[in-house]
């Protein structure tokens, strides 16, 4: 994944520095290709130029594109270890830590500097060649959204989330 950034300095110490990232390359001071394991990158950053007539249009709801994307990370003590690292670094956290429904996986969910939602996740239900599973369609509700009800979010819930998930009929803002 390429993401285009404002400040590809001050993006790339964000990855490194608060999400554990490495560097394996950059061109030049416009584009930096970073790696959270042996692959040389998943993710890489490009600086947008700055007399760009949308620089300053931050991802938001209303328009289709990415709402996040996520790194796993070892444990749920990993996971609370990320928040003070986080709330160290002043990293707005929108959502979490709680557990989704469907892949029963672990959740946070934060800004990066250009707005960008980034998750770390743990304990996804694996699926196997030889582990049966078979597919279900779960209903919008909080429990599919996350199993602790919120009780274990770090941070309150954005109203808005607590109505959608709790089944008022509002328009839905984002997925997960």
């Amino acid at each position: 994944m390429v993401l285009m950034v404002r400040d590809i300095h001050r993006s790339a110490q964000f990855y490194t520095e608060v999400l554990g990232l490495k560097v394996s390359d950059w061109i030049g001071d416009q584009m930096v290709f970073l790696r959270a394991g042996a692959d040389h990158h998943d993710l890489a950053l490009s600086q947008l130029p700055k007399d760009s007539a949308d620089f300053n249009d931050l991802p938001r709801y209303t328009r289709p594109g990415l709402e996040h994307f996520s790194y796993l990370v070892e444990s749920y003590e990993e996971m609370e270890r990320s928040v003070k690292v986080l709330q160290e670094h002043g990293v707005e956290i929108v959502r979490g830590i709680g557990r989704h429904g469907p892949g029963n996986n672990l959740f946070l969910v934060f800004k990066d500097p250009d707005g960008n939602n980034v998750e770390i996740y743990c304990e996804m239900t694996q699926i196997g060649e030889h582990d049966p599973y078979e597919p279900q369609v779960w209903e919008r509700t909080i429990e599919s959204f996350d199993q602790y009800r919120f009780a274990r979010f770090v941070v309150p819930p954005p109203p808005h989330l607590v109505a959608q998930k709790s089944g008022d009929g509002k328009p839905e803002e984002s997925d997960q």
